[in-house]
């Protein structure tokens, strides 16, 4: 039971010890004393009463009260914590803590120390605070820029803007590195950026000089179009008529398909023929000269063939169905040779 009873009021403590801290963030305390100091701004526009006092990006302190003056300026009330002490020179600048509109006073120290300190109540004068950015103007000029972004860009382009523009040290510093990095990338090129500069100016000098013939091509262009566009018609009927035919000459394919895998399969079985003709095609071949000079001079008198019949055999039927010998032999010695 001992045991049991430790635990419960050491989770007891935690928890309120938690809650405490939460309900101290939640009222936007810097928690302990602090000296009041009074601040004049031209504009403190949604600057409210718990708004946050920092220094370096630390909260330091809070707004108490947000007032107008006897000039109408906004004449702010707010307190720093005691365990700080802030330097003659200080300046107090309204910067915005989000793109909804939240703001907060930074204390940014002299660049040079050894002035001194300032004294609790100290009333910093307009020629000691600096008013927050007009984003208004400033995203009015970005205007074409974040139309093009979605609204995740946006946002991350304003808050970068707004670091930069308020004098976010890193954020600078970071800028700076990249235009430095992009600067000197840039000279590093600047030989191949001359050339490619002077290839642009060869060729915008060739096109310059032959504008006349690029005038005729771009005319004679628009006229082929202006052409294909008023044969529309034509042209859609004459797609037409090439489907058709496509498909006319798929239908041909198909009929003539069967006879040509015929035709294939004779022309397999001739070439198998002539391959075992072999012997006797080399013969003819080797012969055909000869026969072919021969016949030749036998047509070398016109347009006829001499021929000399040596011998003429024939049947001639008789009326009772008898069939005779006839025939002729030569006696000439061309015969006998």
């Amino acid at each position: 039971m001992t045991g049991t009873l430790i635990k419960s009021i050491a989770f007891t403590v935690a928890t309120v010890l938690a809650t405490m801290a939460l309900a101290a963030t939640i009222r936007n305390s810097s928690g302990g004393n602090g000296s009041e100091y009074t601040a004049v701004f031209s504009d403190a526009t949604s600057l409210n009463k718990g708004d946050d006092i920092r220094m370096a990006g630390v909260k330091v302190g809070s707004v108490q009260e947000v007032g107008l003056d006897d000039d109408a300026n906004a004449e702010i009330t707010f307190t720093v914590t005691n365990t700080l002490d802030l330097q003659k020179g200080t300046t107090a600048v309204l910067k915005f803590r989000n793109v909804v509109g939240q703001r907060y006073i930074a204390l940014e120290p002299p660049e040079k120390k050894g002035g001194g300190t300032l004294e609790a109540g100290h009333r910093f004068d307009l020629d000691e605070t600096e008013p927050a950015l007009d984003l208004t103007l400033l995203f009015n000029g970005f205007q074409p820029l974040l139309t093009a972004l979605n609204p995740e860009d946006v946002n991350t382009l304003s808050g970068q803007i707004i670091s930069v523009f308020q004098g976010d040290g890193a954020s600078v510093d970071s800028l700076l590195a990249s235009t430095g990095s992009l600067t000197t990338t840039l000279a590093e090129k600047d030989a191949v950026i001359g050339q490619l500069i002077s290839s642009l100016s060869s060729v915008l000098n060739t096109v310059n000089d032959r504008s006349g013939q690029l005038d005729t091509t771009i005319v004679t262009l628009q006229q082929l179009v202006s052409g294909l566009a008023s044969d529309r018609e034509t042209i859609g009927s004459t797609l037409d008529g090439l489907g058709a035919l496509s498909v006319s000459v798929a239908e041909l394919l198909e009929q003539g398909r069967a006879p040509l895998k015929s035709s294939i399969t004779a022309l397999q079985a001739l070439s198998s023929n002539l391959a075992a003709a072999g012997p006797t095609l080399d013969t003819f071949f080797t012969t055909l000269p000869t026969k072919l000079d021969a016949i030749g001079r036998i047509g070398s008198y016109g347009s006829w063939l001499n021929f000399y019949v040596c011998s003429i055999d024939g049947l001639i039927p008789a009326p009772e169905g008898y069939y005779g010998d006839v025939g002729v032999q030569g006696n000439s010695m061309r015969c006998v040779a």
